[in-house]
């Protein structure tokens, strides 16, 4: 693949050391963590905080210029496995039948105290 298939679309955080999304013939989205439209870190509950990771997923995609539909794999990082059932019916409000292909993985921690939930997704092209 040489580098003309390849394109990265940077994250808007000036200080982030990751792109928002890298292209491939595909997408594939860079880690989503619960962000509000304003920016801020959700840091309540899982049900808020997997609604703010899911929304932002969906305005990468778009971004992109892919959508939520177009979803083949996404990778859910919980620091709680007992929080998985509470973000699957929130997964269930932005994805349908096919679903995904995906993998939950439980994790010690994640970048920030308070977080409980992370998404990585690589989606096809609209």
């Amino acid at each position: 693949m040489s580098s003309q298939d390849l394109s990265f679309l940077p994250d808007p955080d000036a200080d982030s050391i990751s792109s928002d999304v890298a292209t491939f013939n595909g997408i594939m989205v860079s880690t989503q963590v619960p962000t509000r439209a304003d920016g801020s870190l959700e840091l309540g509950d899982i049900t808020l905080q997997s609604e703010c990771t899911l929304q932002a997923l969906k305005v990468a995609l778009e971004r992109a210029g892919s959508s939520m539909d177009r979803v083949m794999h996404l990778t859910i990082y919980l620091t709680d496995m007992a929080d998985r059932a509470a973000f699957n019916e929130v997964y269930k409000r932005f994805f349908a039948k096919p679903w995904p292909v995906r993998a939950a993985i439980g994790v010690a921690a994640l970048a920030v105290e308070g977080m409980r939930v992370e998404v990585t997704a690589m989606a096809a092209k609209a």
